[in-house]
């Protein structure tokens, strides 16, 4: 399975945020054999904007330079930004770049803590604590 990580799940994971860090952080470490994780240069942008204000700029870029050499980066290119602008169905540029990036890397989930921005999405949309519990929790019978 192929996720696309949104900023928010990068930034709670470089930030340690909680609630939500117990999930994020697992998710991360599921990349290898059954999941490979990836996300867009804008996402890591943003997450860095915000460790940026959390670390100062050294310790951030220290930070998201190790994120990005474990995850896959998606392409943002001319057909991705068209495909963004030109979706009657996009109504936040941003969203648009990720989803479109996303699709063209084949990712079959965009991990979110803000669903409702993926309103148009075809593929499967789910928060970080939805992801743990319908594929990372031990099920019982």
């Amino acid at each position: 399975m192929k996720l696309f990580l949104d900023a928010n799940i990068l930034v709670s994971v470089v930030n340690k945020e909680y609630p939500l860090f117990p999930y994020t952080s697992r998710i991360l470490s599921l990349n290898g054999p059954g999941f490979s994780i990836f996300t867009s240069p804008v996402c890591l942008a943003i997450a860095f904007y915000f460790a940026e204000k959390r670390y100062k700029s050294p310790l951030a870029k220290e930070k998201l330079e190790l994120l990005s050499r474990h995850i896959g980066i998606t392409g943002t290119d001319t057909g991705t930004v068209t495909a963004a602008f030109t979706d009657p169905a996009v109504k936040d540029f941003e969203d648009g770049l990720e989803y479109y990036s996303a699709l063209e890397a084949g990712c079959n989930c965009i991990l979110t803590e803000n669903k409702k921005d993926f309103y148009f999405s075809k593929i499967e949309v789910l928060t970080s604590l939805e992801f743990y519990q319908k594929y990372m929790a031990k099920k019982t019978v």
